[in-house]
C-alpha cells in the first residue's frame, strides 16, 4: 500500500508508469480472435504484412523484397460505394501457396478469410493484409463483416 504524507507530490516515474500500464491494458483491442490489427494477424506460415504502397496486380510477385517475403499469389481488391473490384468471383491456388490478400474499401471495415479464420481491420482509404499459407484445402469465403460483402471465394486444390 502507498502511503503519502500530507504536501507532498507522487513521484513523477511512478506517475508516468501507471499511466503506461492504464494505457496498454485499455487500447479498445476487439474481442474477436479473428479479428486483428493487420500488424498482429495471425499466420499459418508467414508473418502478416500491412504496406501502404499502392495496389499490387493479381499476379505472382516475380522477387522478393528485403522487407517483404515472395508471395506466389498477391490478390488485391477494391471496395467503392459497395461495389467489389474485381467483381465477386473465384480466385483458384494451389495447395501450399503463399497467398496475400489486399484489400482498400472506402469505408473502414473488418475482413475476414473463413476457414483459415484470418481477419483485419479495413481503415477507410488505407490497404491492409492477410498473408497466409494455402494449407487447407476446399472453397473458403472472403468477405467484410461490417458490409458484409462477399469479395471473393478462395478455392485451394
Amino acid at each position: 500500500m502507498f502511503v503519502r504524507a500530507p504536501g507532498s507530490r507522487i513521484p513523477a516515474v511512478l506517475a508516468t508508469g501507471v499511466l503506461t500500464a492504464l494505457l496498454a491494458t485499455g487500447c479498445g483491442q476487439s474481442d474477436d480472435p479473428s479479428v486483428a490489427d493487420p500488424s498482429t494477424l495471425p499466420t499459418a506460415a508467414a508473418p502478416p504484412t500491412t504496406t501502404n504502397a499502392p495496389a499490387l496486380p493479381d499476379s505472382p510477385t516475380p522477387s522478393a523484397t528485403a522487407s517483404t517475403p515472395a508471395v506466389d499469389r498477391q490478390i488485391t481488391v477494391t471496395i467503392a460505394k459497395r461495389r467489389v473490384n474485381p467483381p465477386t468471383g473465384r480466385i483458384t491456388v494451389d495447395k501450399g501457396q503463399l497467398v496475400r490478400i489486399t484489400v482498400t474499401s472506402d469505408v473502414s471495415d473488418e475482413l475476414h478469410v473463413h476457414g483459415y479464420e484470418l481477419g483485419a481491420r479495413l481503415p477507410a482509404g488505407t490497404p491492409a493484409s492477410v498473408e497466409f499459407r494455402a494449407e487447407k484445402t476446399g472453397l473458403f469465403e472472403v468477405e467484410t463483416h461490417e458490409t458484409e460483402l462477399v469479395l471473393f471465394q478462395l478455392v485451394v486444390r
